[in-house]
């Protein structure tokens, strides 16, 4: 995957030097798949009390401010990384919103900066050209009836959409996350996307 010519591990290199345009671009490549993972992992309970490009945003400083320990292996290695820094920006936000308390209906929604003109999943469905959730999960297409669709999911179904699609994890890593063989974590995506792709053409 490239972005003006250059490859996501020289982009991480000049990014390390302090190049604020390398900076930006890796941020343009990412940025919209993390927001993709951290809304359905946030869940529709917690979606009008917490703008998920506060978390992708939050993810992106704690990503930079250790970016001199990421260590580049192969090129889907920075988007795990990160993903993993989101999920564990997102529980600490989901920890501090179920210790206040408060009435989700009397909230005032978060809005991050430039969220208004930020593109990618602004929660408008576009026209629908394809009845694939796969595809829609490649052109990023009817993404709020993808939402609703996953959501009707079993727990492991969703989880496994969001590690083999959204993620880009092998089936042998995927595996190793859940505690399963690769072969195992190959029939459950297969799986889950037989429901997924259920669910989406019922909405």
């Amino acid at each position: 995957m490239c972005v003006c010519g250059r490859k996501t591990q020289e982009l991480v290199a000049l990014a390390k030097d302090g190049d604020d345009s390398a900076v930006s671009q890796l941020y343009g490549l990412y940025a919209e798949r993390v927001r993709w993972m951290v809304r359905l992992r946030m869940g529709k309970d917690f979606r009008s009390k917490l703008e998920s490009m506060d978390v992708v945003q939050e993810a992106f400083v704690h990503a930079l401010s250790g970016l001199n320990d990421f260590t580049y292996t192969n090129e889907g290695d920075f988007l795990r990384w990160l993903s993993k820094i989101a999920e564990n920006a997102l529980r600490g936000n989901l920890r501090r919103l179920h210790t206040e308390k408060r009435d989700i209906r009397k909230e005032v929604r978060f809005e991050s900066p430039g969220s208004a003109t930020g593109g990618g999943f602004s929660g408008t469905p576009g026209p629908v050209k394809t009845t694939t959730p796969s595809v829609v999960l490649s052109r990023k297409e009817d993404f709020a009836r993808l939402e609703k669709a996953i959501e009707e999911l079993k727990p492991e179904y969703r989880e496994a959409i969001l590690l083999a699609k959204i993620e880009g994890l092998s089936y042998s890593q995927m595996g190793a996350r859940l505690g399963q063989s690769a072969d195992a974590a190959r029939m459950l995506a297969t799986r889950a996307m037989v429901a997924l792709t259920a669910a989406f053409r019922r909405l």
